[in-house]
């Protein structure tokens, strides 16, 4: 792993940091708009006031904090996909990779890194057995993570069940239900609400105090999302698709979302690209709040005397 030296300092000096993934930048869009919304989403980050820390594997290294021509290389060649379960051996063999979510919050976890904004979370897909290394990185991770909910291709209610069985908190942002990605709202209730970026650090701060493992997901509904209805039916015939190109595992989100785009006269791909700036906008407004804090609550790891009665502690 290799932290880039406009992170290391920042990490160092107490400014806020906001990890970013690389699969917009591999697998995201053609080229070169996938580089453009890249450096998009870092300027956005700049702008709200945080420092960007994009994620990628170049050359056999974990990179935290591409700089421009890492990004620009892995816009132009990278083909892979480093999840956790290859990581290690792209690693190994010296490969470029963009991260995803699982493995972008692996490293996020190991260096401090407290904020990550991302897109649509991964998480339990309708075909038996198929589920996302999101969810165990998000069990695992002690990582505020701003999504927009589960990917709509995803059965959402399951992917919410293991999120709730793995103690993951998850916070509605100004909503009382889980985003529905590319559509404003499911009709799933979240146990918990936060109307400004305080009220997620003061949760995230609580959950650490506890001594409580995992993510705190904050699930925030993009604005103007698209119909419901409209988006199932566009949804049913690129599932069709698939089942009959004979798609299956970790391909078919890729193959649904490119079905989608080209159904929806790339109507998807239109609020893909605003709620990413969105949740990157409010991921900085967040890791702002979280750098507000003492240190020691920000970086405390739970592990403290407690008062029990009896005396024992």
């Amino acid at each position: 792993m290799r932290l880039a030296a406009p992170v290391r300092e920042a990490l160092a000096t107490g400014v806020p940091v906001v990890a970013l993934e690389s699969t917009v930048l591999t697998h995201g869009l053609p080229r070169p708009a996938n580089l453009e919304l890249g450096r998009r989403l870092e300027r956005v980050v700049r702008d709200a006031g945080a420092v960007p820390a994009t994620v990628g594997v170049v050359a056999g290294e974990l990179v935290i904090g591409l700089d421009d021509g890492e990004m620009t290389r892995l816009a132009e060649r990278a083909g892979a996909k480093a999840s956790l379960w290859n990581l290690a051996g792209l690693v190994a063999q010296g490969a470029d990779a963009g991260t995803t979510v699982a493995t972008t919050l692996h490293a996020a976890g190991r260096c401090g890194i407290h904020v990550f904004a991302t897109g649509g979370l991964g998480g339990v897909h309708h075909e038996a057995f198929d589920e996302s290394a999101d969810l165990a990185a998000l069990a695992r991770e002690s990582v505020i993570t701003v999504c927009a909910g589960p990917k709509s291709m995803l059965d959402a209610r399951a992917t919410l069940e293991r999120l709730e069985t793995a103690g993951v908190a998850v916070v509605g942002w100004r909503s009382d239900h889980l985003a529905g990605f590319l559509t404003s709202l499911t009709d799933l209730p979240l146990p918990l609400r936060a109307d400004d970026a305080t009220d997620v650090a003061r949760i995230a701060l609580a959950q650490r105090a506890l001594g409580l493992p995992g993510a705190v997901v904050v699930s925030r509904p993009i604005e103007d999302g698209l119909d419901v209805d409209l988006l199932a039916g566009w949804l049913e015939a690129a599932a069709a698709d698939a089942e009959r190109a004979g798609v299956r595992g970790r391909d078919v989100t890729p193959f649904l979302l490119e079905r989608l785009a080209e159904r929806s006269n790339h109507a998807t791909v239109d609020v893909n690209l605003r709620l990413l700036e969105a949740n990157a906008r409010l991921a900085a407004e967040i890791a702002i709040a979280m750098a507000a804090t003492p240190p020691a609550a920000r970086h405390g790891s739970g592990e403290r005397a407690v008062d029990v009665p009896g005396g024992a502690s």
